[in-house]
């Protein structure tokens, strides 16, 4: 009897385990699909350089990493074939390091021909674009101060312009909002403040306003990636100074960058055309003088070199 039952039990439990065993692979796909569904990523290649002609990018690089920055202008294309279109002339030409503390934190430093400006830098990525658009953009903080070594200019009686240290610094500090729409197009907006320590306090003669140290600027840049390693950018500033305005005495133009970024390898390359001599805020915003109609525009390359330390 004893036995007769035993074999009834195994034989029930023999039938009954398919089913528990299909119901037991149903709950665990349904728990994997429940897991993929909350896998959330971090937007990466928002930009592929720190910078994109004159604008900062809301890229950082990994702990660790130093970047080699190499960025040239030339002089105005409008100087025809005795200049070569401008390349016998170096409007400007800037070195610079980057170093990676953290994955967000990049510190940098770099050295400019314009004003001879030693520059210092920091960018703190706070939010970073997530794949499931609940951190829809990418918000990055940038500062940067410079200091111009180079000898004080001479006031009417003689007198040096610069006569205390500090009328040497300037600075400059940026929140730069970025959205990867989609593998081939991103976009970004800067919003930038900007104060110089010395001014001279020039009148504009059509609406008399002075300069100021402080200056509040709007930034928007752009990449459009054609293939793997071909993209168009471009960026622009507008300032908001009524002395800046139509001022005929000393005239001042937005800057407008537009170019290639080929990526080879290792390298990061920008060929541009820019109004701008300025490579650097504390350049750019407050003295662009030559205008894209009037053909002031200058040939350029960005070059990036990474090293993995």
């Amino acid at each position: 009897m004893k036995k007769s039952l035993y074999s009834h039990v195994i034989l029930f439990f023999l039938f009954l385990s398919p089913l528990l065993v299909s119901a037991q692979e149903e709950d665990l796909m349904s728990m994997l699909d429940e897991d993929s569904e909350t896998i959330v990523e971090k937007v990466t290649a928002t930009f592929k350089a720190l910078t994109i002609i004159n604008a900062n990018t809301t890229e950082t690089v990994k702990a660790k990493t130093l970047v080699f920055n190499i960025i040239h202008r030339f002089g105005n294309v409008s100087g025809g074939a005795h200049t070569l279109g401008g390349m016998d002339n170096a409007s400007n030409i800037r070195f610079a390091f980057d170093y990676g503390i953290t994955d967000k934190l990049l510190v940098g430093i770099g050295r400019s021909k314009v004003k001879e400006h030693i520059d210092g830098s920091i960018k703190y990525k706070i939010l970073g674009q997530t794949t499931d658009n609940k951190i829809p953009v990418t918000i990055v903080w940038f500062s940067g101060m410079a200091v111009t070594p180079m000898q004080s200019p001479r006031n009417g009686d003689g007198s040096e312009r610069w006569s205390k240290a500090a009328h040497r610094f300037s600075y400059i500090h940026q929140v730069i909002i970025a959205r990867k729409f989609s593998p081939a197009i991103s976009f970004e907006i800067l919003p930038t403040y900007s104060h110089r320590n010395y001014i001279i306090r020039n009148v504009n003669p059509e609406n008399g306003a002075e300069d100021q140290n402080d200056l509040f600027s709007i930034g928007v840049a752009g990449r459009v990636k054609i293939n793997n390693r071909l993209s168009i950018v471009g960026d622009y500033f507008y300032t908001f100074s009524k002395y800046r305005d139509n001022n005929s005495a000393k005239p001042h133009y937005m800057p407008l960058g537009l170019g290639i970024e080929i990526e080879t390898g290792g390298h990061v390359f920008h060929i541009n055309l820019t109004n701008s001599p300025g490579i650097i805020g504390n350049d750019y915003l407050p003295d662009t003088n030559d205008s894209w109609l009037d053909g002031d525009i200058k040939l350029g390359f960005n070059i990036a070199r990474v090293f993995y330390l």
